[in-house]
């Protein structure tokens, strides 16, 4: 994310080529002092002269300038990284500012566009007001758009437009969702089983396993995220909601995946205690507030993801294919006060306040992250 360094390239440029500053004035018809300000970043050459330089030294504008448009991986994940915590310690507005300032000036970098747009989806609820939240939620809606348009990545334009139908499901528009998402879900390829099976034609036995690996492990924890929206249609019919909750729970236990996705799990717990608490049924609704709590007792800050003695080779994965790395999209700050409020701030628990179990829940939970 380098500022411009024209003068510093125009004198490495010209010193490499044994070129005089005298040359270099009479080629583009300036004075040489014209061309040691230029160097000594005294004055900038004028617009015009930019080609006629770029063509001189044989390189292109961008080169000249010192910019690049691009972001390297690292480079975006370090970035997210520190404007998420600034998210936590400054104000909406200044830390927004900040986010656009980064967007026009790497406004044709698309991966740094999509991170962009995922921070602003993560933070977009600490805006002041409604009105606030609602034009960054546009303000995605563009870069998502503008990603979908100009870039090349068809995985990085899949992704944008899933990020464009959140946000108009969140403005209450699932008309223009159902337009986005075309109403279905397109057959599944499975390309991994095709790729795990060149590597094992080509004798690669360990990259097959990784590869099978880590589509396991990415179609478990895509059912136990899509498990709260599907327990939710069932909430009214209760036999068929414990079925699920049944097998759903049966899996997550059978591999770990509290450990593995702590993220996922809770979003599971919630929403099982607050069908049971919908249902009636009090003590089950506690039940599912317990096990929430109990993992959250597990958490490790900061939070990362990782594989386990079953899915042993998922780590590196995570390192070199994620753009946002292991560590999760949010300051640890803003996870912990969500974990509380989650609960406390739930309506559907303001009926179990003077509980006892739920008055320890609270306590355990206000403990455990530091948060009052």
């Amino acid at each position: 994310m380098s500022e411009l360094k024209i003068g510093s390239v125009i004198s490495t440029q010209r010193r490499n080529r044994g070129i005089t500053q005298e040359e270099l004035a009479r080629y583009m018809g300036v004075s040489k002092s014209s061309v040691s300000k230029w160097e000594t970043g005294q004055s900038y050459p004028d617009v015009v002269f930019l080609p006629q330089l770029a063509t001189y030294f044989n390189i292109s504008i961008d080169e000249l300038l010192g910019y690049s448009p691009q972001m390297t991986s690292e480079d975006i994940r370090r970035l997210y990284q520190q404007l998420a915590i600034a998210f936590s310690i400054k104000s909406f507005n200044e830390v927004y500012m900040e986010c656009e300032s980064i967007i026009k000036k790497y406004y044709s970098c698309f991966p740094l566009l999509l991170q962009m747009s995922v921070l602003l989806l993560n933070h977009y609820t600490l805006a002041e007001n409604l009105e606030m939240q609602r034009d960054v939620l546009q303000t995605v809606i563009r870069l998502s758009q503008k990603i979908k348009s100009e870039s090349e990545d068809v995985w990085i334009s899949k992704q944008a437009n899933s990020i464009e139908a959140v946000c108009r499901l969140l403005l209450d528009n699932p008309e223009e969702v159902l337009e986005l998402l075309e109403g279905t879900i397109r057959p599944y390829l499975g390309d991994e089983i095709l790729l795990a099976n060149a590597y094992q034609m080509t004798g690669q036995l360990e990259k097959s396993k990784e590869v099978l690996q880590i589509s396991l492990y990415q179609h478990l924890i895509a059912m136990i995220g899509i498990a709260p929206s599907y327990l939710t249609l069932y909430i009214n019919e209760p036999e068929r909601f414990e079925v699920f909750a049944h097998r759903i729970i049966t899996v997550v236990e059978t591999f770990s995946i509290e450990k593995l996705h702590p993220n996922t799990t809770l979003a599971l717990y919630l929403t099982l205690a607050q069908g049971y608490e919908l249902q009636g049924n009090r003590q089950k609704a506690l039940d599912a507030l317990e096990k929430y709590t109990d993992i959250c007792m597990e958490l490790v800050f900061p939070i990362a993801l990782h594989g386990d003695s079953f899915f042993d080779k998922i780590d590196d994965w995570f390192e070199t294919k994620l753009d946002l790395g292991t560590h999760f999209p949010r300051d640890e700050k803003t996870i912990k006060a969500s974990l509380l409020n989650a609960i406390l701030g739930n309506p559907t628990f303001v009926e179990m306040e003077n509980e006892p179990r739920f008055i320890n829940i609270i306590d355990r939970l206000k403990r455990k992250l530091g948060v009052d």
